[in-house]
């Protein structure tokens, strides 16, 4: 949990900074990403020292001559470039990456423009010097540059497919992170004081803009920072179809809760600000209920420190939130929704009210789909089946549910 905190030390830092100045354009809302990531590294290499995690596959200590490894080094970069020229290609013809309508996609693709060349320059020699130290060069991305440049070796074909996997998820969800990066910070920062603290409506929505601005300024490091010396590589990314459509329905443009789509709840409903409006004390208790369930949706991402990602197996979390929950942030997500909307009163008809609650039970119901085949996923993992095993016996949600079902558990 230590790193968690160091980031969101350092996030907290930056904020102080950038409210006292008022800076709340997007480059300080980048800043605010490298000032969560920046002591995270730090603490993971000087503190925790993962470096040296068997899991990294290095061997620091019998680096091999470049002259050995150069021409496996050649034929990874070729494979990299060649993903990356397939992720430019799409960002190039995907009309949603350059609409606005799609959330502010074109920051997104402004920080690419920027950051590509320094990638490319940069991956030569991180390339030829982590070669020279791992135990095993020869992944997917080498695989991918093999098949290109037609080379008689043995090819792994699934390693090529779990690498392309892995790119994928990088490439649909730090566009999509970098994209809400802006808004949420700038939200956040220009908050009134005078207002926030004199109201209990304004000041819960002041702080879970703030929860909502932690979860991903931490997600976004996450997706970035995704590099072996650090641990945080990406060991496998989901091969199940049913993870990736559980998964991406979730996000625009595929998104179906999102407004006019056909898992809206919304028409024919008032939030809880509607229903609890003149009574002080209840809008107070409410607008609390609700920030405590975003702090626990941004104390799960916290926990994953440098390692935040979708679709991926990127090491087993048993801390934090995840001591209670195999998934509390898709728990308190949804049931943060259900306090938010009151699904059960509408300003329509029964009808309305039947309607909004069938749609809230079918989100649950798909988050609850993508908890499954995240599941199915983790599980291959001899340690997740551990964890899910420890969980149903002394888990405090899994527990509860248990109860509710009449089914035992042990102790």
């Amino acid at each position: 949990m230590g790193v968690g905190v160091a980031g969101l030390a350092g996030l907290l830092a930056w904020v102080g900074v950038a409210r006292w100045l008022g800076m709340d354009g997007p480059y300080a809302a980048l800043v605010n990403v490298v000032a969560c990531a920046l002591p995270m590294v730090l603490w993971s290499v000087f503190v925790d020292k993962v470096h040296r995690h068997r899991s990294t596959g290095i061997d620091w200590d019998n680096p091999r001559p470049w002259r050995e490894t150069i021409d496996l080094s050649l034929t990874k970069l070729a494979g990299l470039w060649l993903t990356w020229a397939g992720i430019a290609a799409i960002y190039a013809t995907g009309r949603f990456y350059w609409d606005w309508n799609y959330g502010g996609f074109p920051f997104a693709m402004w920080c690419f423009k920027w950051a590509a060349p320094f990638l490319f320059v940069a991956s030569i020699p991180y390339t030829i010097w982590l070669d020279r130290r791992l135990v095993e060069p020869r992944d997917g991305c080498w695989s991918l540059g093999a098949w290109l440049m037609g080379l008689d070796e043995t090819i792994d074909r699934e390693a090529i497919w779990n690498h392309l996997r892995s790119w994928a998820v990088k490439m649909f969800f730090t566009a999509f992170m970098l994209s809400i990066v802006p808004p949420g910070f700038r939200d956040f920062i220009r908050g009134d004081l005078a207002q926030v603290l004199y109201h209990p409506v304004a000041l819960a929505n002041w702080l879970i803009t703030f929860m909502f601005m932690i979860d991903v300024a931490f997600a976004t490091a996450g997706y970035i920072v995704a590099l072996r010396p650090l641990d945080t590589h990406i060991r496998t990314a989901n091969p199940f179809a049913a993870a990736w459509m559980a998964a991406l329905i979730c996000y625009p443009p595929f998104v179906l809760m999102g407004n006019n789509g056909p898992l809206d709840y919304h028409p024919g409903t008032a939030d809880w600000t509607h229903w609890f409006a003149g009574h002080d004390v209840v809008l107070a208790t409410w607008g609390a209920m609700l920030v405590a369930l975003t702090a626990i949706y941004a104390w799960a991402t916290i926990a994953f420190g440098l390692r935040f990602s979708n679709l991926t197996h990127r090491g087993i979390l048993t801390h934090g939130p995840y001591r209670f929950s195999r998934h509390p942030a898709y728990l308190s997500k949804n049931l943060f929704w259900l306090l938010e909307t009151i699904p059960f009163l509408t300003t329509g008809s029964l009808v309305d009210a039947l309607r909004t609650c069938v749609l809230m039970a079918a989100v649950a119901g798909i988050y609850y789909w993508r908890a499954r085949t995240e599941e199915r996923h983790l599980g291959l993992d001899p340690d997740y089946r551990a964890y899910s095993d420890w969980m149903t016996r002394n888990g405090m949600i899994p527990r509860f549910f248990g109860w509710l079902g009449g089914q035992r558990t042990a102790v």
